[in-house]
């Protein structure tokens, strides 16, 4: 039996390129969409219902060659191909109730649950079932075309976008990764300070996931740590059993917000992963002494959002002299917690340099990394990587669950020469880390390298802002805005000591 797949055109970068820019030059005329951060999450929950139904119409095929039973996550009418893919089926008014109203008639003629509403109520019969995930992304969904019939003509656009060859998807993830970028541009100051795709995928590397270890972002975002681990194990995914335990067992994240929720399910499934096990909660909402070995994992990479606040229920999850309102902190906490004793779990987290210098409660949770696990190696990344969501310096911490620290590697990741600090148009490239990846493997101390004893660290009231000994000082150079950057960083840390004495001044004695 001949599937979808083999009938079908494959779709080019080139012509994926121009669906998608002529979907968007459709949209701009909707009166209910206000810019891109409109539009982009649009976008993205109709590819994300395509991605769907044209990923099942091949299970659906290859199971009944197999003589074998399929239930489809969907069921019709809801399908893409009920209702998305006919270009004379439902439009205008009657297009904008069926998938907005909680009641409304169907592209079958009958009447019965809208789109969102049904989709928002699936549920699933096992665990990680695909369902589920389904639900959770369009709780948090709501369709902001309030023109039924430009909305057909986006629909008509995005069904030559064929989801169902292994070619393609590698086109679709590469182009996906793009409106990721897009999305955060446009985002402005609302949105979230993302990895650049080159660290997430020198953190991976150095933390060198296997098949067989489970790994975790807490706050994952997009996915960009999550979709790079899963191609490291998918390289060593050489048999069935194995690539069955990539898919099962092998990726786990969490990500409270709808749309980056939304996102990284996309995300993760053009890269592969059938059912994301994506968690779609606040990551801090457990108690920390709660959390026992069966919520632990192998690896953890992450970069948590930092100078953020929680809510104070929140910090009532956390030691009682390690509670603060710098989000990146309790983050920490977490990650620490979340790591396996045995055999010892090791992580990989982005930390914004206050982190290094703070003391009080920071200085606290600082102490016990040293004390309780092997910070081995701190990598002190330049001017403007994160360029342009923030300006603040970042550093990179490795450590595990294998005992105290004795010693800390530092590396200072240096800028290409002649160069002063990273821009949008002048991104950091992941071949610049060269130097960094073969000193990795055989250590010692050279111009970018040093190290320093945990116990001197921890006499100085565990300050990990150490600079490079070989470095010259240069104070008269430094950009303005990393000036202002740097300030900011420290007016943060200063206000948290603030509110923690303000809180002890108000509790009762």
């Amino acid at each position: 039996m001949a599937t979808k797949k083999t009938t079908q055109p494959q779709t080019t970068a080139q012509q994926l390129g121009s669906i998608i820019k002529s979907a968007r030059d459709i949209m701009r005329k909707d009166k209910g969409l206000n810019g891109d951060g409109d539009r982009l999450p649009m976008l993205t929950w109709m590819m994300f219902l395509k991605f769907l139904d044209d990923h099942e119409q091949v299970r659906e095929a290859e199971s009944q060659l197999a003589g074998e039973k399929f239930k489809p996550a969907i069921e019709a009418p809801y399908r893409w191909r009920d209702w998305g893919a006919t270009k004379e089926g439902l439009t205008g008014d009657t297009l904008i109730a069926f998938i907005n109203q909680d009641e409304a008639m169907r592209p079958d003629g009958s009447r019965g649950p809208g789109l969102f509403k049904y989709l928002r109520e699936l549920q699933g019969t096992k665990s990680h079932d695909r369902r589920d995930t389904i639900a959770a992304v369009f709780r948090g969904m709501v369709n902001r075309m309030i023109n039924g019939y430009l909305l057909r003509d986006v629909l008509t656009k995005l069904d030559g976008i064929h989801f169902n060859a292994s070619e393609e998807l590698e086109v679709l993830g590469r182009t996906y990764e793009t409106l990721l970028r897009e999305m955060r541009d446009a985002a402005g100051d609302a949105g979230e300070f993302y990895t650049p795709r080159p660290v997430v995928r020198l953190m991976v590397e150095l933390v060198n996931p296997q098949l067989g270890e489970v790994v975790l972002d807490p706050a994952c975002g997009t996915g960009g740590f999550l979709v790079e681990s899963y191609t490291h194990l998918a390289k060593q995914a050489t048999t069935v059993q194995k690539r069955k335990q990539l898919q099962q067992s092998s990726i786990q994240g969490c990500e409270a917000k709808p749309l980056p929720y939304l996102l990284v399910n996309m995300n993760l499934l053009l890269h592969g992963l059938e059912s994301p096990d994506i968690d779609p909660g606040n990551a801090l909402r457990f108690p920390l002494k709660e959390i026992g070995d069966r919520e632990r994992v192998d690896v953890i990479l992450s970069n948590p959002p930092f100078g953020g606040e929680e809510e104070r229920g929140i910090l009532g999850n956390f030691p009682d002299d390690k509670q603060t309102a710098e989000t990146a902190l309790l983050f920490l906490q977490l990650i620490m917690r979340k790591l396996r004793k045995r055999p010892a779990g090791r992580a990989a987290v982005v930390v914004p340099n206050g982190t290094l210098f703070a003391d009080g409660i920071c200085g606290r949770i600082k102490q016990e990394l040293l004390t309780e696990f092997n910070l081995h190696t701190i990598v002190r990344l330049p001017n403007g990587v994160f360029a342009p969501y923030t300006n603040i310096p970042a550093n990179l911490l490795f450590f595990e669950r294998s005992g105290a620290t004795k010693d800390v590697w530092f590396y200072e990741q240096p800028l290409p020469e002649g160069r002063k600090n990273y821009t949008k148009t002048q991104p950091l490239q992941f071949e610049e880390f060269g130097g960094l990846l073969a000193w990795w493997k055989q250590r010692e101390v050279n111009a970018q390298a040093w190290q320093i004893p945990a116990k001197d660290i921890l006499a100085n009231g565990c300050n990990l802002d150490r600079k490079n000994p070989t470095a010259k000082e240069d104070i008269t150079h430094l950009p303005p805005e990393l000036l202002v950057a740097s300030i900011l960083d420290k007016e943060r840390q200063i206000i948290g000591i603030m509110e923690q004495v303000q809180a002890l001044l108000k509790a009762p004695v």
